[in-house]
């Protein structure tokens, strides 16, 4: 969702990707065409434990092939182009904000994976035609730099209308809500706090509080945060960032040595939860395959590896989360949501609205 690339944390901080047994990147070719190889076509966020992957090749006797196109909203696109002829067989990584785009367009066949009943009921959508299962959850919020804080006594933000008041002018960074999934998630956290009409005057609001915008997750949070590694490196200045509620526990497990505390914390005041998706592509060369890896994706193994690879909470029950995530990234209990339904209605008008309010 992205780019959600917590693994481009990794990155900054010089530490190898983490990325999934078989995974292979390019483009399609004959070979995709063998029914013992699956092909997942993703965001550039996936990942998982080489162990969790060879399990399931070793158990299903598919062999897993990971194709990442971009951030979210780029991936989907490129399969609805590509829907007659699709570069894999299941797609993971649509989320809340975009799934109407991608039902409208047809890009998925129904198929109910096994252990879709144990998904919590929160969490559950397009119930009548089983075209998409849920896989992961986390909440888009503001992060702040606690250091900068500190420094200055100066009380953190903590809601949406906090960041308005005049004593956090020019500290916040976000991402464009045409361009980055969290920033379409922060536009649409307030649609759902202010309604259909009041959005727009507390944007007017946080416009003239300096809020800067930057095209993706990436330039916002690894170089203009303050807060993070990759911004302290870049000599970010704005110590407050539209990221993820999970992004703490990224600066804990990664940092050398490691710090009791997270460099950072969350505006628990500022959620959007954010679901994300996988289903089986229309005309899949492998529907057999798609379909094994799709039960794969929903089982208790690779729902409680997902934590600590893509910094995402589980769906399904009893899925356990880690000490270290759960401590240092716990959910937002009451996070601002939205039905898939009314994104659809009106999220490409609030964007172009958006656009002409903040950026010109």
């Amino acid at each position: 969702m992205h780019t959600k690339t917590f693994v481009a944390v990794a990155v900054g901080l010089g530490l190898v990707t983490l990325s999934a047994c078989g995974a292979s990147n390019g483009k399609s070719d004959s070979s995709s065409a063998d029914t013992r190889t699956v092909t997942l076509v993703s965001h550039n966020s996936w990942a998982a434990s080489k162990d969790v992957i060879a399990d399931f090749e070793k158990r299903s006797g598919y062999t897993v092939k990971v194709l990442e196109d971009g951030d979210a909203g780029s991936a989907v696109n490129k399969a609805i182009l590509t829907k007659d002829h699709p570069q894999g067989d299941v797609l993971f990584g649509v989320d809340n904000t975009l799934l109407s785009r991608a039902l409208d367009n047809g890009l998925f066949q129904p198929y109910r994976p096994k252990g879709s009943d144990l998904i919590l009921p929160q969490y559950r959508a397009d119930q009548a035609k089983h075209r998409v299962t849920p896989i992961d959850s986390g909440d888009i919020c503001v992060n702040y730099d606690k250091k900068y804080f500190a420094d200055r006594k100066l009380a953190p933000p903590a809601t949406f209308d906090d960041l308005v008041k005049p004593q956090y002018k020019n500290l916040l960074v976000t991402e464009n809500a045409a361009t980055s999934s969290p920033g379409l998630g922060f536009l649409l956290g307030t649609a759902a706090k202010y309604g259909d009409q009041g959005w727009q005057d507390y944007w007017k609001k946080l416009k003239a509080n300096g809020v800067k915008v930057v095209d993706g997750w990436d330039v916002a949070y690894n170089q203009e945060f303050s807060g993070s590694a990759g911004g302290r490196k870049a000599k970010g200045d704005r110590p407050l960032v539209v990221s993820y509620a999970s992004s703490p526990p990224v600066e804990v497990i990664y940092a050398e040595p490691r710090p009791k505390t997270a460099p950072t914390g969350v505006a628990y005041g500022t959620c959007f939860r954010q679901v994300e998706y996988a289903g089986l592509l229309s005309n899949a060369r492998n529907p057999e395959g798609g379909k094994a890896l799709l039960d794969f994706l929903l089982t208790k193994e690779f729902q409680e590896d997902m934590p600590l690879n893509m910094f995402v909470h589980p769906v399904r029950e009893g899925a356990q989360v880690p000490p270290e995530f759960a401590k240092y990234g716990p959910s937002a209990k009451e996070p601002e949501t939205m039905a898939p339904g009314k994104i659809a209605d009106n999220r490409d008008q609030w964007v172009k609205s958006w656009t002409s309010l903040v950026l010109k």
